[in-house]
């Protein structure tokens, strides 16, 4: 092989290679560059058409899924080879020929710099140099950083929609220093880094280095980083709702000339600008919305939805039961329906979607969903405002049944005081009133745990009652081990083994469904127009790294978010929602082009 300019030159830098050759221009390359010997291949390029190269940077992937990253500054003193050179670099990324995207499942990818002549003064980099900090290295944290990294870097189509190029350098923050760097790991440009949020002198410094803050921290976090960036007049994205805490520093953010970007992700972000797109569309025709309903939800994809419940958690389980505990709020044909928190799952209802009729799903409401028409400027003229939660059929029978048996009440049991730990066995029998001098001898099995679950009146559905007794011995409530001293109520019980039987495995895939429905009556036409916007999207598996489709779905727009404030497509200043043009436009735009598709109809 060739040997590289930079053993052949005295100055091992780029600027002495460039000024011993005519034509150079700079080349970037990532991928499995040393376990697949592309490296070797790209560096054999070079040498077969008698140019020469320079090692700028290099970072090598420290694990087999890892991705390595080098810089090479290409030379040649005749620019027929270099262009020759450029195209076999080229062929050898992109063996299909479309150059357009970075594709994610290539093994090589490929960023080309200008090329320059040291004959003629050199061109200034046209691309701007900017740093976005994300804190908290959570899941949703991998595709935000990946998206932010590779922007500038690799020619796609979503530079098209900024005049202005731009490298984005980013750094992760997060309490412990190893789960940033396992966010990290492989992502060129990325940096992981130890923050703790709390220590104010070390937060101010880190975003004091920056041009946008991403906080994907817990809600109760965000004022903290709020008010650091107020004070040192950077912009703020979040995924999380505007609270009312957040929305009393709307003045100090206009004040300091910042936009504080909030409920940029999945729900709330994308149903935002889902809707808001129907409706102001409408509105500019002189439509008017009749109704507007919502559903969404994060669920197992259909071949992992494989347990009584069809439903995984992705994370701790106790938020999610807490929120089936929830009062709710709609409209309907004109009457405002409330539902108490103790009969939401009796709620719940059948439905089938239009465009995807195999999905057998049912819909329970969403807490207060007249505040969104409200928000949404149809409070008024909409005789229909409703919110869902979207869930596989038959999940919501189940967790009914389950919650009038009692296992998610939060109160102290007696039974869990003792030292002498119960079994779980013994807990379920106690729970169900079931009498035996000898619990962990006695026989039972599914028949009996229904004829009690009937015969105390938890439920009246035969087939209700055998799912929940299905439920109860798949989450291991029968088993004669010992319940451990952490869990002192039903509801500790419960989310204890939820967390341990309802996780996704590291080859299960989520999916993620939002889907509105909006009616619009024209004052020119007797015909109600029915509008669709739906979007569909699963966890994706690459090179062994597993993303799941409610990452992707959140973290994906918060760093759009970031983008659109790095480019200064926002205008805006103080708090927002991606409910103004300026925002979900160019935002639906991107989202689509970086690959997450929205179905849209009409009829």
């Amino acid at each position: 092989m060739l040997k590289s300019d930079s053993e052949e030159v005295s100055e091992n830098s780029a600027d002495s290679l460039s000024n011993k050759r005519k034509y150079h221009t700079s080349v970037s390359l990532s991928g499995h560059l040393f376990d697949k010997f592309l490296i070797n291949e790209a560096l054999d390029i070079i040498e077969a058409a008698g140019g020469f190269f320079h090692l700028v940077n290099c970072h090598v992937g420290q694990s087999v899924n890892a991705i390595s990253y080098s810089e090479l500054e290409v030379s040649a003193d005749d620019r027929d080879v270099l262009d020759h050179i450029i195209d076999s670099l080229t062929s050898l990324a992109n063996p299909t020929g479309n150059n357009r995207f970075s594709n994610q499942n290539s093994k090589l990818s490929l960023k080309l710099g200008k090329v320059q002549d040291n004959g003629m003064e050199k061109e200034p980099d046209s691309k701007k140099k900017a740093a976005v900090l994300i804190l908290g290295a959570g899941r949703v944290c991998q595709p935000a950083a990946e998206m932010l990294s590779s922007f500038g870097r690799h020619k796609t189509l979503l530079e098209e929609d900024f005049e202005d190029q731009i490298d984005v350098d980013v750094i992760v923050g997060s309490l412990y220093l190893k789960d940033a760097e396992q966010i990290v790991e492989g992502i060129p440009n990325v940096t992981g880094i130890q923050l703790d949020v709390m220590d104010s002198a070390n937060l101010f410094k880190c975003i004091s280095q920056v041009d946008v803050v991403i906080s994907l921290l817990p809600a109760s976090c965000h004022i903290n980083v709020a008010n650091a960036c107020i004070e040192l007049k950077k912009h703020l994205v979040t995924a999380s709702y505007v609270d009312s805490s957040m929305s009393m520093l709307d003045d100090k953010a206009k004040d300091a000339g910042i936009t504080i970007l909030g409920e940029m992700g999945l729900d709330p972000g994308i149903d935002h600008m889902m809707a808001m797109k129907m409706i102001n569309q409408a509105h500019m025709k002189k439509g008017t919305i009749k109704s507007f309903t919502s559903y969404c939800g994060g669920l197992p994809s259909p071949e992992d939805a494989n347990n009584p419940l069809a439903y995984k958690f992705s994370w701790n389980p106790v938020g999610a039961i807490r929120a089936g505990r929830n009062p709710a709020t709609y409209k309907y044909h004109g009457e405002t329906v409330h539902i108490d928190g103790d009969n939401l799952y009796d709620s719940a209802t059948k439905l089938r979607l239009p465009d995807f009729p195999a999905f057998a799903l049912e819909c329970l409401p969403n807490r207060n969903s007249l505040l969104y028409g409200d928000l949404y400027g149809i409070g008024t003229e909409a005789s229909t405002v409703f919110r869902g939660t979207l869930r596989y059929e038959g999940f919501s029978e189940i967790m009914g049944t389950l919650s009038r048996i009692g296992l998610f009440n939060n109160e102290v049991r007696p039974i869990l005081k003792n030292e002498q730990r119960p079994t779980f066995r013994k807990f379920m029998f106690d729970l169900l009133k079931i009498v035996h001098e000898d619990p962990e001898g006695a026989l039972m099995g599914e028949e009996d745990i229904i004829e009690k679950i009937l015969t105390l009146g938890h439920c009246k559905d035969q087939r209700a009652a055998m799912m929940t007794a299905k439920t109860i011995i798949f989450l291991g409530l029968l088993d004669q081990t010992e319940i451990p001293a952490s869990c002192r109520s039903a509801f500790d019980v419960a989310c204890f083994r939820m967390e341990e039987r309802l996780s996704y495995s590291s080859t299960e895939k989520d999916m993620v469904l939002l889907h509105h429905e909006v009616e619009i009556e024209y004052p020119d036409s007797q015909i109600t127009e029915k509008h669709r916007a739906t979007l569909l999207e699963f966890g994706k598996t690459v090179d062994g790294k597993t993303t799941t489709a409610m990452a992707l779905t959140v973290g994906i727009p918060a760093a759009v978010g970031a983008l659109l404030l790095l480019t200064n497509k926002i205008q805006t200043r103080g708090v927002l929602r991606p409910i103004q043009p300026e925002v979900y436009t160019p935002a639906l735009d991107i989202i689509q082009a970086y690959g997450i598709k929205l179905i849209e109809k009409s009829e």
